[in-house]
């Protein structure tokens, strides 16, 4: 007669712990054993028994499916994928040890094949440059996508637009959530958060904030659970659609199209967009009529491409003081490289805090856009939290220009980058432009950092 094999799932274990937010005390405490037990299941010293995994599956409300699932044999299949790698060819490795790895070190297992991961990623990123000199990393590849996409997804919008009608007729999303979704609200300290400003408590049905967040940034975090609540399926169709090439990329498209529904409840798509023609794309007015941040404000302007009612196409950029770009969405056909021109004034936001620079812009080939920038900070509330300020930049085209409140002004001769940049006379000049022969300057300087020979 057969004997079962035990049962390992420490990794599994350890996971759902961690994305439920609980100490090993905590989950001690659920399942009614003791701490160190829990510390020696998620080390797989001790296997997880019959009873205890009617325990797991009740007190989480979890299906019994999710632990079907042999990991240390997908580990072990894994493994031998990458150890059959040229790179180890001179080494003994029978498939018996690969096994016996996954199955009694699954931590060790996975840091190899996180870190194998990583490798490969950077090779791959160094053979497959792009033309734009940026690498063909998760971040290249998803910013390429919203942008074929014109960051618009009419299917999540109507789902969006439905459910806000519902939210208003309910009074507030926190009753809301508590009446279609059994989920509590409650706002806690800082410091019970430790780290995180919201958290869902699948196991108690809560959703935490930080008490310190901002109101734009708190009805926000409550939207985005809703999205997360409601849409999870439409937001899971978008992402096989996409058909991206690798996993991270696949989830920062779902953080992307989860924040997307969460702004568009906040934002509804025919109430916003009349708003917006009617008060001429004013950011500051329609964050204030949304109660939205003038960057999540900002980051909608982006999104209103439905046929028939289309809003005026915006490029979109956030810069830190570094020069970081840390969020961009490219729209209104404006080429952008590198950091960008040092005379756009993108760059002079961040020294005049919450004040609106508007600027006309001509590119060396004569094509003109009008730009729009503010500085906006996150973090900060509280002693001892940084305050990250960054600039973000909104560029139409200049055919668009005329329906925005904000135009004045004459053109400011700018550049896609410097080294793209053939204009002889700029002062603000960092580097020469390619192709062009740098002139001695024994005899005559100009205002220009370089002077070059004509082409």
């Amino acid at each position: 007669m057969s004997t079962a094999r035990p049962l390992y799932l420490g990794p599994r274990v350890k996971r759902l712990r961690r994305e439920l937010g609980l100490t090993q005390q905590a989950m001690a405490e659920d399942l009614e054993i003791s701490a160190s037990y829990v510390a020696l299941i998620e080390r797989n010293q001790r296997p997880v028994t019959a009873d205890l995994l009617l325990r797991l599956v009740r007190s989480y409300q979890l299906d019994m499916a999710d632990f079907a699932v042999d990991e240390s044999g997908e580990s072990a299949r894994r493994l031998t994928e990458v150890l059959a790698d040229p790179l180890f060819d001179d080494i003994d490795l029978p498939p018996l040890e690969i096994a016996d790895l996954a199955a009694s070190f699954p931590g060790i297992s996975e840091a190899l094949l996180r870190l194998y991961g990583a490798f490969t990623r950077e090779q791959a990123a160094l053979a497959e440059a792009g033309a734009e000199g940026e690498e063909a990393d998760p971040v290249t590849e998803l910013r390429r996508y919203l942008a074929e996409k014109r960051n618009f997804f009419a299917g999540l919008d109507v789902r969006a637009e439905a459910i806000a009608e519902t939210v208003a007729e309910a009074g507030s999303v926190e009753r809301y959530l508590e009446t279609r979704h059994n989920i509590r609200t409650r706002l806690l300290p800082a410091a019970v958060m430790m780290g995180a400003i919201r958290r869902f408590d699948r196991h108690n049905q809560q959703l935490l904030l930080d008490d310190t967040l901002s109101a734009e940034t708190r009805a926000f975090q409550l939207a985005l659970q809703i999205a997360y609540s409601e849409c999870r399926g439409d937001i899971a169709a978008a992402v096989r659609e996409a058909k991206l090439s690798s996993a991270t990329a696949q989830v920062l498209l779902r953080r992307s199209l989860a924040d997307y529904v969460a702004g568009a409840i906040r934002m509804p798509y025919e109430r916003f967009c009349r708003a917006a023609q009617e008060r001429g794309h004013d950011v500051e007015a329609l964050a204030r009529l949304f109660a939205t941040s003038f960057e999540q404000t900002a980051h909608r302007l982006t999104t209103l491409a439905r046929p028939g009612r289309e809003g005026v196409a915006f490029f979109f950029l956030r810069v830190d003081a570094a020069g970081n770009v840390s969020k961009r969405l490219d729209g209104a056909g404006f080429p952008f490289a590198g950091h960008g021109c040092p005379l756009w004034s993108i760059h002079a936001a961040l020294q005049r805090p919450g004040e609106i620079l508007t600027q006309w812009l001509e590119l060396p080939d004569g094509q003109r856009f009008f730009s729009l920038a503010r500085s906006v900070a996150a973090g900060g509330g509280r002693v001892g939290r940084p305050r990250v300020i960054r600039a973000i930049a909104l560029v139409c085209a200049a055919a668009d220009a005329p329906r925005l409140a904000y135009v004045a002004g004459e053109p400011t001769p700018v550049g896609v980058s410097c080294r793209l940049c053939h204009r002889g006379d700029c002062a603000a000049r960092a580097l020469p432009p390619i192709g062009r022969e740098i002139l001695a300057d024994d005899y005559r300087r100009g205002t220009a950092p370089f002077g070059f020979a004509e082409s």
